[in-house]
């Protein structure tokens, strides 16, 4: 008996890290063999109703190591955000910031008062949210204030304006579904953004059953009128609470139960025209900092004209953390508005006065996008996108062309960057609970994607025998018979193949 069958037979004994460690200590030792085992499973009959399109290829000798249908056209899901990623550090570069002009109607007076109205002529940062950290929520409009102070200004007269003209984008993606407008992930994109575009309702249960369900917004100012028909029940009762907005109204609907004396039950709710919440919330922060307001929050989104008056005075800027940080932010929790934002924003700055006023930044970002790919030697027909989040079930790319990216994003000048953007097996983002305990952890870098009938990873891993490769795996189609590993298990155990294969390119 050798010492690695012998070394498998005691890992499946112990039970010893599941199947993904049995797969590691069972790697193939040939590359022949690492090739037949790939072919075997893709072809096994338990994926007889799916799609597979698979490329891995060494970054190193650019030698196609496997490859199972790589041009055919797949449901990327947010591995759409890889390309989104790499076309935002090539033609803006990691260093650009998103400046958002802060302007008044007039210049302020000598005694404080700003006369008529008060503009934040937004540009799409995805920044002005504290969700995921200590912060207050008030502090997202530090900045602003901060602005004021300098500018001498202690009062404003008129009203203050949250302006989402510049931004040419609908509220949704293209392609987006109406079931995706309920959810956190398919928040309204938006030139003025707060806090990712939606807001969390915390349900605090009675102490004991039949007693009344208790509502607080952990985010003031957003507008939202709660309709509950909630219940108290037993203590060892799971909580179960449906949330649902209609699309166009600011009504929330609530049905369920939560169980008594638990902790409060958190449900996210997407916010209509978050420009009129960044106004709102902005007027009140303005409030509680001593600078008072006479008139009202308002704000304005494209398609309509701007309200900023010419001759309007700068009283300064707002200014974003730097590209690489925006695309590390989007890119490792797979954040869709936040991708959506940075590609609207980077179409917009090709406008151009030829631009027809009925075009999108999404579009003009599409047009980006294609060049782009000509540039960095991918097919432009292997890429279809509508929009770049990959929210989009209409989106579709080839396993070829995002190994293609990924190799010409080796090659560029913010490799750096875009690497350091990715998810890290068993450390951070959407692989943070993935891939632990093999050898793929801590060293493979990648983008997760995931729909319903579509999962994806795709990225770089170093081999046991020190390969460095690109590889893409895409699975559409699958549907997971009981008892069987998940589509998300099926693409990590290959992964966990790739990293533990010692052997020769």
């Amino acid at each position: 008996m050798t010492p690695r069958l012998l070394r498998v037979l005691l890992l499946l004994f112990l039970g010893f890290g599941g199947p993904l460690r049995a797969a590691e200590a069972a790697a193939p030792a040939t590359l022949a063999e690492l090739q037949e085992r790939l072919d075997q499973r893709l072809r096994s009959e338990r994926f007889r109703g799916g799609l597979w399109g698979v490329q891995v290829v060494s970054l190193a000798s650019g030698r196609v190591w496997f490859e199972h249908e790589p041009r055919r056209l797949m449901s990327p899901a947010s591995n759409s955000k890889l390309f989104a990623g790499a076309l935002a550090l090539d033609v803006l570069g990691p260093e650009y910031c998103i400046r958002t002009p802060v302007l008044g109607s007039a210049a302020p007076k000598a005694d404080g008062t700003l006369p008529g109205d008060l503009f934040i002529a937004g540009r799409g940062d995805p920044t002005w949210r504290v969700r995921g950290t200590s912060r207050p929520f008030a502090s997202i409009f530090t900045p602003v204030v901060e602005v004021l102070r300098r500018a001498g200004v202690r009062r404003i007269a008129g009203d203050v304006v949250a302006d989402a003209t510049w931004f040419h984008q609908p509220p949704q993606g293209s392609g987006w579904t109406v079931d995706d407008l309920n959810d956190w992930y398919g928040a309204e994109l938006s030139g003025v953004s707060l806090e990712q575009n939606y807001a969390e309702l915390s349900l605090m249960p009675a102490p004991v059953p039949g007693g009344e369900v208790s509502l607080a917004w952990r985010q003031p100012d957003a507008g939202l009128e709660v309709l509950a028909r909630l219940q108290t029940v037993a203590a060892d009762a799971p909580a179960q609470v449906v949330v649902r907005r209609l699309v166009g109204e600011s009504r929330v609907h609530l049905w369920g139960s939560v169980p008594a004396g638990g902790r409060p039950e958190l449900v996210n709710v997407t916010v209509p025209r978050p420009a009129e919440w960044y106004a709102a919330a902005l007027r009140s922060a303005l409030a509680r900092e001593g600078i008072a307001v006479a008139g009202r929050a308002r704000a304005a989104r494209w398609p309509d004209p701007s309200p900023v008056p010419a001759g309007a005075v700068a009283l300064g800027e707002l200014t974003s953390p730097p590209l690489r940080e925006l695309v590390a932010d989007f890119m490792k929790p797979s954040q869709n508005l936040e991708t959506d934002l940075i590609f609207g924003h980077l179409g917009e700055t090709r406008r151009g006065v030829g631009t027809p006023a009925y075009g999108t930044g999404e579009a003009l970002a599409l047009e980006a996008l294609r060049e782009f790919l000509g540039r960095a030697g991918v097919d432009p027909a292997e890429v279809r996108f509508e929009e770049g989040s990959g929210l989009s079930r209409n989106n579709l790319l080839t396993a070829r062309a995002t190994v293609g990216l990924l190799a010409a994003m080796a090659r560029h000048p913010a490799a750096k960057d875009f690497e350091a953007s990715l998810p890290i097996a068993g450390r951070d983002g959407t692989l943070r609970t993935r891939l632990r305990g093999t050898a793929a952890e801590g060293n493979v870098k990648a983008k997760t994607g995931t729909l319903r009938w579509a999962n994806a990873v795709s990225g770089y891993v170093t081999t046991a025998g020190g390969e460095r490769l690109a590889f893409a795996l895409l699975l559409n189609r699958h549907a997971t018979e009981a008892g069987a590993p998940s589509a998300r298990a099926e693409l990590d155990e290959i992964v966990a193949m790739l990293a533990a294969y010692a052997g020769p390119g």
